[in-house]
């Protein structure tokens, strides 16, 4: 379906046509109906799938067509991390601009004094990870009385990171009768309960299934060592040496030695996790994104925040503890209809988190 046909509004769709976008994806024609008919929404969709113009389109709609203009925010978009924070304000942005709507991306890890500064000066949106946004509200800086709009983003991450108490002290200051929606790529016990808690007889969709892989992308698995990973993976890197590659690890630790292992090959390298400072993650992702470098490190919490429409390639160096880890991970490559490559190197500790891979996704993995 196309967006002009979703009962979208002719700025909105002016701003949708100029970033080059006809038609809706699944999520996204699923999904705003629901939204501008002012109905709490659960959507289980995995990354890649188009959730934040899901949400976004029609949530800015409704507050342009509410016409209101005041100090305090009527929107909070909750996200666990800061990358994603950052991803989905830079998103929205051209949309907020055309019915102008502000907003103001929120999270740690820098000075609060310019999110202050602008909270001051009036915001209709907020995107914020819980915990700074909480220390905002605690000092008083911001007022949240007037939401009537609230978004969950990656609640299932969120909950994984330990946010739930942070969500649950926010919710007590926002009004209940506002409209929430909730996006989750999983949905576990402890999301089902939350959105019970919070929500008004939502209506519920799933889409693309975390089981499923994108048929464009070419999966295979080489059974390796773990001391001779360094070795196959400098292998690879140096036969395509132009060739965009994002580099998943398990662990902070292990990303830095493979980061200092790479470099004392010849490798120019970029490595981000949660101990590097946000200014220094920011850096490494924009580096990235605009191919100054061509191999960036990450682990998975890292990585929420990049989103590249034609990385060519990702590399498990590490397989995930969690099955459903390694869909996320590969479904980094192959967006927007373009083809993808995802290389696993497992060795023989890892083979039972193999078994558990080729059965959440319903096939083997092509042996390299």
């Amino acid at each position: 379906m196309l967006f002009k046909d979703m009962g979208i509004i002719a700025p909105l769709l002016k701003a949708i046509h100029k970033k080059g976008y006809e038609e809706c994806t699944d999520i996204q024609m699923r999904s705003i109906p629901i939204i501008l008919k002012g109905n709490d929404l659960i959507g289980c969709a995995q990354t890649g799938t188009g959730k934040t113009a899901a949400f976004g389109i029609p949530l800015l709609q409704l507050l342009g067509l509410e016409g209101v203009r005041q100090i305090e925010p009527r929107a909070l978009i909750l996200v666990p991390t800061r990358e994603l924070a950052i991803q989905i304000g830079e998103a929205l942005k051209d949309f907020s601009d055309v019915l102008s709507i502000r907003q103001l991306v929120i999270y740690g890890g820098v000075s609060q004094q310019k999110q202050v500064e602008v909270l001051r000066k009036g915001v209709d949106v907020i995107i914020a990870t819980p915990g700074r946004l909480l220390d905002l509200y605690r000092q008083g800086h911001v007022n949240l009385k007037k939401i009537n709009k609230l978004v969950l983003d990656e609640a299932d991450n969120m909950l994984d990171m330990g946010f739930v108490h942070d969500i649950r002290k926010l919710l007590k200051a926002i009004p209940s009768g506002r409209q929430s929606l909730m996006f989750s790529a999983t949905m576990p016990t402890q999301i089902r309960k939350l959105a019970n808690e919070i929500m008004k007889s939502p209506v519920e969709i799933n889409v693309s299934p975390v089981s499923s892989t994108v048929d464009k992308i070419s999966q295979t698995v080489y059974f390796v060592e773990k001391k001779e990973k360094v070795a196959l993976l400098t292998k690879f890197l140096n036969l395509e040496k132009d060739l965009q590659t994002l580099i998943f690890m398990r662990t902070k630790h292990g990303a830095d030695k493979l980061a200092k292992d790479l470099s004392k090959k010849g490798l120019q390298v970029l490595c981000i996790h949660g101990n590097k400072s946000q200014n220094a993650r920011q850096r490494a992702l924009n580096s990235f994104k605009n191919r100054e470098v061509d191999v960036l490190l990450a682990t998975d919490i890292a990585a929420r925040g990049i989103d590249i429409s034609e990385l060519p390639r990702v590399i498990n160096f590490d397989l995930p503890e969690d099955s459903e880890t390694y869909v996320h991970r590969i479904g980094r490559t192959g967006r927007a209809g373009k083809v993808g490559k995802a290389l696993s190197f497992c060795s023989t500790e890892e083979k039972p988190l193999l078994l558990k891979i080729q059965k959440l996704i319903g096939f083997q993995l092509k042996v390299g």
